[in-house]
């Protein structure tokens, strides 16, 4: 198990026992401290948590292939932080940065065959879901709360207002909603006159509830919805706004997406 030649090297205080996906046993220990045993349910761990502990650990003991058998998850963590002099450079998990940023850049590339892909398995998913945790407008991000006592739809709510207030919007003009997501600014942006307001997305399900919605608010002649990618997007705009897209785009790609709303 290659996690396990870390755990060796910086195990100082404390002790912690690794039942690996095999079922083998895995003992470190040092001077008196915490005492936790972990067990692992997936292999690919053995090699994850060696090359990027900070993120599989979490990723692993929030989805259950990483359970705690002994001691809890403060002694853990209280561990690990009482080692954390112990780690070696070339051991250390930042070693493996450089190799981390090659490949954070290559996942990254925003083709619009990824663009695509990435928004189906994000947005794709059961209605259900969405209903758990977001306010009834569906707004996705940026909730905006400006008194301590302010609930999600309200927060919701002074978002839309703060973005049209920042629109500067008058009467007659077009406007873009870039990743108009379930179409609910689009159709609070059509109620300050607008002439045209577009929203594009690149999920399936969002475009079908978005232009159902406009439909139901007898806004088809002046909202519409599109199965669009921003570099697909052939018209020119008085206004533009996109919520929560930058996660989607990628830092390495701000420049052409800057470029491509200018162009419009």
């Amino acid at each position: 198990m290659l996690a396990g030649r870390l755990l060796k090297r910086i195990v100082r205080v404390g002790s912690v026992e690794v039942i690996d996906a095999d079922g083998r046993h895995h003992a470190f220990s040092g001077t008196p401290g915490p005492t936790v045993t972990i067990r692992l349910h997936d292999r690919s761990l053995h090699t994850k948590l060696f090359l990027h502990p900070e993120l599989n650990f979490g990723e692993a003991y929030i989805d259950g292939t990483l359970t705690i058998e002994e001691g809890t998850l403060y002694d853990f963590l209280s561990l690990c932080l009482l080692n954390h002099d112990y780690v070696p450079r070339l051991l250390s998990p930042h070693a493996f940065a450089p190799l981390r940023g090659v490949l954070r850049r290559l996942h990254r590339r925003d083709s619009l065959r990824r663009a695509r892909r990435h928004a189906e398995h994000h947005y794709d998913r059961p209605d259900r879901l969405y209903d758990l945790f977001l306010d009834r407008d569906r707004q996705y991000s940026c909730a905006y709360f400006m008194d301590p006592d302010d609930d999600l739809e309200t927060a919701q709510r002074n978002k839309k207002r703060h973005l049209a207030a920042k629109l500067l919007l008058e009467p007659g003009q077009r406007i873009l909603d870039i990743g108009s997501g379930w179409g609910g600014l689009a159709l609070y942006l059509a109620g300050f006159g607008a002439e045209q307001v577009v929203g594009i997305t690149l999920s399936r399900p969002q475009l079908e509830v978005a232009r159902r919605r406009a439909a139901e608010a007898g806004l088809t002649d002046r909202v519409h919805f599109h199965l669009r990618d921003y570099r697909e997007e052939p018209g020119t705009y008085d206004r533009i706004v996109s919520v929560g897209m930058f996660e989607h785009v990628g830092v390495d790609h701000y420049g052409a997406f800057f470029d491509a709303v200018r162009e419009r």
